[in-house]
């Protein structure tokens, strides 16, 4: 995958991962498409290990893996951030 499609497909699955985990979180521009961009790896880590195929290009599929692996991302981060205090 080229750079602009990481960042795409980084920018949609950090979207679609705060959707499916909402809160209260300082991420921004900047930080939603790197979480989504590291979901990709880390989706196409587990789906690999799971037998299925990784990210492949800039579709459907690649959008849902990295959602995925943004998801496990986010929820890991609750886990150790705690509840926030304003």
């Amino acid at each position: 995958m080229g750079l602009l499609s990481w960042i795409l497909v980084g920018v949609i699955a950090g979207i679609l991962a705060r959707f499916i985990l909402p809160g209260r979180a300082p991420e921004g521009v900047v930080v939603t498409p790197l979480i989504g961009m590291a979901g990709a790896v880390v989706g196409g880590f587990v789906i690999r290990v799971l037998g299925g195929a990784g990210t492949t290009g800039f579709n459907i599929w690649s959008i849902l893996v990295a959602t995925l692996g943004a998801v496990i991302l986010l929820a890991i981060y609750g886990l150790f951030a705690g509840p926030r205090r304003v």
